[in-house]
């Protein structure tokens, strides 16, 4: 039990953490307005789709997990 109590505890830390990144994100004044992010406007229709951004944050996020697992497999 005592492994799962840590483990829900970490998850709880991480969504935490995810969820002030969130709030924080609307904060970054590029990010959602990269070149690369396509938008269409018609009217009675509105089609956004960030792939530049999208791509950004998967690089990110893919160094900072590779960063997190060298750590922790010490």
């Amino acid at each position: 039990m005592d492994v799962l109590g840590r483990s829900l505890v970490i998850v709880g830390i991480v969504i935490v953490i995810l969820g002030g990144l969130v709030l924080l994100a609307s904060r970054i004044p590029l990010l959602g307005n990269l070149p690369g992010d396509f938008s269409l406007s018609r009217p009675g229709f509105k089609f956004y789709f960030p792939l530049a951004t999208s791509i950004l944050l998967s690089i990110l996020l893919t160094i900072v997990v590779n960063i997190a697992i060298r750590l922790f497999n010490r």
